[in-house]
């Protein structure tokens, strides 16, 4: 019994741990399901709007220039001098 039992819990451990982390399509369709439900969509719209929102792409990521003028900006109105600016400014444009 215990010799069958070992193996059987690790492949149970192991399949549900694959199960945790939500994937970016888990999320695209939490996010549209959250939409159609605030909508009231059912039926055909409901599958229309779904289709559509599932197959969106995602919204491009910020130029790096578009991330130093809002950095800059940020940075300009937080009067931030010397090492604070340069410190403030290196994690600013390493976020996403």
């Amino acid at each position: 019994m215990n010799k069958l039992g070992i193996p059987v819990l690790l492949v149970g451990l192991m399949l549900s741990a694959q199960g945790f982390a939500a994937t970016a399509q888990q999320n695209k369709m939490t996010t549209c399901n959250a939409d159609v439900s605030a909508k009231s969509l059912k039926g055909d719209e409901r599958k229309a709007f779904m289709s559509t929102c599932l197959k969106a792409a995602p919204p491009p990521a910020a130029t790096q220039q578009e991330k130093m003028k809002t950095c800059n900006a940020t940075a300009s109105t937080q009067a931030l001098k010397g090492d604070e600016r340069k410190s403030f400014m290196s994690d600013c444009l390493k976020k996403k």
